[in-house]
């Protein structure tokens, strides 16, 4: 019987597969065995530091060997762990080590004074892995033999907590259970045919819940992960064929920087053999440069919040070069709910053609880290009857809908993604879809992506519009839009950009814009 937790099939990944090639990170390339090693003696050690076993770990590290290891060697300790950002500033750091009441604090040497600080404000203990300590963890003849942990997770237990970002300003930790990502890895690894000889991309932050995803994935099939610097991940061609991946994760922004540079020609990818994207509004263009640069690829658009285990649709956007057609506003969908989840469109709670995604069933998470984020964000519905927002006053139960926020159409039973709910604003009190003005300025043929943004003048809501591709004449812009939508719904202002700013997860960087507006 498989394990139930994400070390528990991690080893047995090892047991069977312990010469094939785990992790391929910087300068270090560790088979199962030699990564697992390495994960038990720096357990051992986090436990003796300790004196105990820790409850919740967290990693202050980018994508490098000391993260890889201190993330296993957390879970085999049956510990929760926090993936914390070593760029952020220290405040947001200490709130997140105060929220989850971390003990302890695994930091790569890079991050190492932050740790001793965040040790110092929160009181975890911290250790830091230097190039030395790592020398040590990887020499075969060093250190004793490992022990066996006392104490080990079980499918209800918390993986790992990630903080979203919350309406009120402060981060909300999403809990997320070994049982929850295991739903997904399994039918992922089931419907792609992932397994030994697949070598996965790993181009998320650790702080991006799509790292879970492509590292466990990776791990729990007894695949190779194969982690990008960030100038590799601007030049993925280069790195694709000098890594030979079979399969490439990513946010779609990453296809316009290397669209940008030419380097995705027809034939130029021939390794891939399955494109995944996520985490943004996939386009047509973009499915084309990487159905082409991997004639012999499989591409695929994903959907999921943090609070659904990552991913919980998914659509086939391209098969050996060939592309389907876009949904109606010109974008590719984002497919079909996982067939282990239930899901329901509501408006106004009822169900309805468009409105919002709820979700249920193995992959919700059971509540946020803060109870009282709880209230609002799930809701009782039975077919027939109007949906009840939960308040938060009872126990949330497996038949509670987790409401997405993203407001979708159901387009040839496929979920066509709109928007999200808190993108739609008010214009001279019409209701405004920030998502199809985008639309609308991304099918100009000289235009290569739009984001829209609002701003506040003394009239009222303003819509400014940034672009990507060849400038043109406010006025040419205007014109073109007019065609498209009602004059409620222009832009005031259109803005050529080089490049749209994107944050720490690849995301187009919509805050960045709003405060420049």
């Amino acid at each position: 019987m498989a394990s139930p937790t994400l070390y528990g099939r991690f080893r047995s990944t090892v047991s069977r597969h312990p010469d094939e090639v785990a992790l391929d990170v910087q300068d270090h390339v560790l088979t199962y065995a030699q990564l697992d090693r390495v994960v038990c003696r720096l357990a051992d050690m986090m436990a003796t530091e300790h004196r105990a076993r820790p409850a919740r770990v967290g990693l202050l590290a980018s994508r490098s060997l000391p993260a890889y290891a201190g993330y296993l060697a957390a879970l085999r300790l049956g510990a929760a762990v926090v993936p914390m950002n070593p760029k952020a500033p220290l405040s947001r750091n200490v709130g997140i080590a105060e929220a989850t009441g971390l003990d302890f604090i695994v930091a790569d040497e890079a991050a190492a004074q932050q740790a001793k600080e965040l040790s110092a404000a929160a009181e975890p203990t911290a250790m830091a892995l230097t190039e030395a300590v790592l020398a040590g963890l990887c020499d075969p003849h060093e250190g004793p033999e490992p022990r066996e942990p006392a104490a080990a997770a079980g499918a209800d237990d918390i993986a790992y907590i990630m903080f979203t970002s919350g309406s009120t300003g402060r981060p909300r930790g999403v809990p997320v259970k070994h049982r929850n990502i295991l739903a997904m890895a399994d039918w992922k690894i089931q419907r792609f045919g992932f397994g030994p000889g697949s070598r996965f991309s790993q181009t998320s932050e650790l702080t991006f819940d799509c790292s879970v995803d492509e590292i466990f994935v990776a791990w729990v099939s007894g695949g190779a992960l194969v982690v990008p610097q960030r100038g590799d991940i601007v030049r993925p061609v280069d790195y694709v064929n000098r890594k030979q991946l079979t399969h490439w994760f990513s946010v779609p922004s990453v296809t316009g920087i290397a669209g940008r540079t030419g380097a995705l020609t027809p034939g130029s990818t021939p390794s891939l053999t399955c494109i995944l994207f996520g985490g943004e509004r996939l386009m047509p263009e973009h499915v084309e440069l990487w159905a082409k640069a991997a004639p012999h690829s499989e591409v695929h658009n994903t959907y999921g919040p943090t609070e659904l285990s990552v991913m919980c649709s998914s659509a086939p956007v391209a098969k050996n070069g060939q592309l389907r057609e876009p949904a109606s506003d010109g974008a590719m969908p984002i497919g079909r709910i996982l067939p282990h989840l239930d899901h329901v469109v509501l408006e106004d709670g009822r169900t309805a053609e468009v409105g919002e995604l709820c979700v249920r069933g193995p992959q919700r998470f059971d509540g946020y880290l803060d109870p009282a984020d709880n209230a609002g964000r799930f809701l009782e519905w039975e077919p027939g009857k109007p949906a009840v927002p939960y308040d938060g006053s009872t126990p949330l139960t497996d038949l509670h809908w987790y409401r997405t926020g993203d407001r979708v159409r159901i387009e040839d039973g496929e979920l066509v993604f709109v928007g999200r709910l808190d993108d739609q604003i008010k214009i001279r009190g019409h209701r405004v879809e920030l998502g199809e003005i985008e639309a609308a300025l991304r099918s100009h043929p000289d235009i290569d992506e739009a984001a829209v943004v609002t701003y506040q003048t003394e009239l009222g809501t303003g819509l400014a519009a940034y672009y990507t591709g060849r400038e043109l004449p406010s006025r040419d812009l205007t014109a073109f839009m007019r065609d498209r939508l009602p004059l409620y719904m222009l832009p005031n202002r259109f803005v050529h950009q080089r490049a749209l700013p994107l944050n720490a997860n690849g995301k187009i960087d919509r805050k960045s814009l709003a405060a420049g507006s």
